[in-house]
């Protein structure tokens, strides 16, 4: 959080909604926050793969802990619903 603090949260904001657009992606949302987490970002990616890239990028940084979770539609759910696969739980 020094390094924000010190270059400007708006101009490192701003860094991070570039690098996203330059993996083709979009940022929907970036909120700051206090407590256990800094910075609430939404971002919009074509393909698994670039999200990804942004997730390792960050992380090797050091200074992130990144969290990734994918949102989905119900028309993604559903798809999902239609191919699940027979399981069982262990031990049954």
């Amino acid at each position: 959080m020094e390094g924000t603090v010190k270059e400007g949260f708006r101009k490192r904001e701003d860094f991070f909604r570039g690098t996203v657009k330059g993996l083709g992606g979009s940022t929907e949302s970036a909120n700051w926050a206090y407590g256990d987490t800094d910075i609430f970002i939404i971002t919009d990616f074509p393909e698994a793969e670039a999200a990804t890239s942004l997730a390792l990028a960050l992380a090797l940084t050091g200074s992130f802990r990144v969290t990734t979770t994918p949102l989905l539609t119900a028309k993604d759910m559903d798809a999902g619903a239609a191919r699940m696969p027979a399981y069982r739980a262990p031990g049954t």
